[in-house]
């Protein structure tokens, strides 16, 4: 049996642009997607704390160092700038692997950026 489990989690990261004009995705610094085993590409959940939304969206890769979080396409009317976001992603594990599974939890700073 195959049961979907949190894979990672970016916690609470601040979205610091929004580009209605694309084509759809969030630009995530690779700093941070790198640092909570996701990759681009990667189909993301997130969660926007300030309204309420939940929507689904890809990764595209951003600047390092930069603390970008981008919302691109119609992702970009699902928050505001400055709002607080979770990004999650998710795997399929067979049930004896899931549980023993232990997720990547990010916890950036105010500026989106690692702790040193």
């Amino acid at each position: 049996m195959l049961v979907e489990v949190l894979k990672s989690k970016i916690h609470r990261v601040v979205i610091n642009q929004l580009e209605l004009h694309y084509v759809g995705s969030i630009t995530i610094d690779m700093d941070l997607v790198d640092a909570a085993n996701m990759f681009p590409n990667e189909k993301v959940q997130i969660v926007n704390l300030n309204n309420g939304a939940r929507f689904e969206t890809y990764i595209i890769a951003g600047a390092r160092g930069t603390g970008i979080i981008g919302l691109n396409g119609p992702a970009a009317r699902m928050a505001a700038m400055g709002d607080t976001v979770i990004i999650i992603s998710y795997a399929h594990m067979e049930l004896e692997a899931a549980k023993r599974y232990e997720p990547a939890v990010i916890f950036p700073g105010p500026d989106n950026r690692l702790p040193s």
